[in-house]
């Protein structure tokens, strides 16, 4: 069963994430970016959704952590902040996704669906990376991110 971290500082988010996820995967919390990497240290992530607006380290510097230390775990970054270009920035920094607050809980799911599939074909072929990061191989595919904002 694929194992998912929840990182956020918010209680009400990291337990309505952590409801969501636990009915198909094995899903693990974290109230910081640095009690994640505790976590991230101990054993082997599929995933990690993290907030990026936390005390201590924020989720970007989260993001640089894993990027450098566990290159083959997708991180859906989740944000306040709608600016297109702040989300590009961060998909350019090496996030997977990106999904703006408030979300839809049907938006989390097909997210974590979609970088899972992505961490099996780099676990199966590690060019899938380069491939994902913009070196083209003649195909024409659209950019993997997007913003996502439900109204309520």
């Amino acid at each position: 069963m694929p194992l998912v971290l929840v990182v956020d500082d918010d209680e009400k988010i990291r337990d309505t994430l952590y409801e969501l996820l636990s009915a198909e995967y094995l899903c693990k919390t974290a109230e910081t970016a640095e009690k994640a990497l505790a976590r991230l240290a101990a054993e082997a992530y599929d995933v990690v959704l993290t907030d990026i607006s936390m005390s201590g380290l924020s989720g970007l510097e989260l993001l640089g952590q894993i990027r450098q230390n566990y290159p083959q775990t997708p991180v859906i970054i989740i944000s306040g902040i709608g600016d297109q270009e702040h989300a590009q920035g961060l998909i350019k920094l090496g996030a997977f996704d990106y999904l703006l607050k408030p979300f839809s809980l049907e938006a989390v799911e097909k997210s974590v669906r979609r970088a899972l599939l992505y961490r099996r074909r780099l676990l199966d072929d590690p060019q899938t990376e380069k491939l994902d990061a913009g070196e083209s191989d003649g195909k024409d595919e659209s950019n993997s991110w997007k913003i996502v904002k439900e109204d309520s």
